[in-house]
């Protein structure tokens, strides 16, 4: 059961939270409530294949560090995110070949929107990525 936490998470800066045995948790990204990552310390680096829309077309990219790569791209929608560094980025850019319109852009076609809604239905691109990074901050995540 989830129930508001006294502050945003740290992390994620989630509303909702549960308890464990030890204590609060955040509800979207799993981050203990009042743990405050080491400023000292690098994040661990999660990378992630983005889908982001600019009219019909859609850019499949990847990046360690999405908010600042999407800060740098001019584009009307994220779409998702999906784990996966280079390899899978490279995968994708196969499976969609056929609609390629250059780059790393692509046809926003049905089959590209029915990947797309797949993986936006694991959740919400930046709670997704809120969960990424708190399990590898903690050690539980053996991709990070």
């Amino acid at each position: 059961m989830t129930h508001a936490l006294p502050g945003p998470c740290t992390l994620c800066g989630g509303g909702t939270g549960f308890r464990t045995e030890e204590h609060w948790c955040c509800a979207a990204c799993g981050w203990g409530y009042g743990d405050v990552p080491d400023a000292d310390l690098p994040l661990p680096r999660v990378d992630v294949v983005y889908y982001i829309r600019f009219d019909e077309r859609v850019k499949i990219g990847t990046s360690s560090n999405p908010r600042r790569r999407l800060a740098a791209l001019r584009h009307d929608e994220l779409l998702a995110f999906e784990r996966g560094g280079r390899s899978l980025e490279q995968q994708r850019h196969r499976d969609f070949a056929s609609i390629r319109e250059g780059g790393e852009w692509f046809t926003f076609t049905p089959a590209l929107r029915a990947h797309v809604s797949q993986l936006h239905h694991e959740g919400e691109p930046w709670v997704l990525y809120a969960r990424w990074l708190s399990a590898a901050l903690h050690g539980d995540d053996d991709r990070g």
